[in-house]
């Protein structure tokens, strides 16, 4: 059995296209445990998603990272894999994350992602985001030679014991998913799998801006893998995914 947690806030109008997306795998569905975590939504995410679920529950650590460590503490599964709210799991999806889990040693796999949701933004913009996808794809198979890897919490998935001896997620105030790796790679081999595909909803994106998102993930990536700084968030238990 795969588990499979996804924080939700107000995510009424993509909880449904999620959730239907991770239970009608190529995978059975018995072998799928879906776990909600819900930051106290205010809207009818509750009402959706929880007939959808196995397991739904009210997030009571801090931040999205705290979201999912909630999620992995009521996991049935030997492994347990993370999305978004808004993001839709290729039909294989955990399938590649079963069959790499079939490898001795592996503690924790990621994989790519395919941008999608461009709402009314025309077609130079929607080549921008593709490109920029594109692009960061290539990087992440490149880094993967090197033994680096970016565990995005969009699509990743971890043996649940080494996940929780590694301590889980941090409460950063950003790039939570960078800072695991270099905790759990301590555990085993940590793989990347391009058959391992999720969409990847822009509208986050679009809100900072292409630019400003780009420069941000130049600034998460010096701060947390070659400077080794934790910046840690202030104090809120629920984390807004708007």
């Amino acid at each position: 059995m795969i588990s499979v947690v996804v924080p939700t806030y107000n995510e009424e109008r993509n909880i449904e296209a999620c959730l239907r997306s991770i239970t009608e795998q190529t995978l059975p569905r018995h072998d799928i445990d879906v776990i909600v975590v819900d930051g106290d939504s205010k809207d009818r995410t509750r009402e959706i998603a929880e007939p959808l679920a196995d397991t739904f529950i009210v997030q009571t650590s801090e931040g999205v990272g705290g979201a999912r460590n909630d999620g992995f503490a009521v996991a049935r599964g030997e492994v347990v894999a993370t999305t978004d709210a808004d993001c839709r799991p290729h039909p294989d999806w955990l399938k590649a994350i079963q069959r790499s889990f079939g490898a001795p040693g592996v503690v924790a796999v990621t994989g790519v992602l395919v941008p999608f949701d461009f709402g009314d933004m025309g077609g130079p913009e929607q080549f921008a985001y593709r490109l920029l996808f594109d692009l960061s794809n290539v990087a992440l198979v490149v880094m993967s030679w090197f033994g680096k890897l970016h565990l995005c919490g969009a699509n990743s998935a971890f043996r649940r014991d080494a996940f929780l001896e590694a301590g889980g997620y941090m409460p950063l105030a950003y790039a939570d998913d960078v800072e695991i790796y270099k905790r759990i790679r301590g555990k085993g081999s940590v793989r990347l799998d391009t058959g391992m595909k999720v969409n990847y909803s822009v509208r986050r994106i679009r809100k900072v801006g292409l630019l400003r998102y780009i420069l941000l993930l130049f600034k998460m990536e010096w701060d947390i893998m070659v400077m080794g700084r934790k910046p840690l968030k202030g104090g809120y238990a629920r984390q807004t995914y708007e």
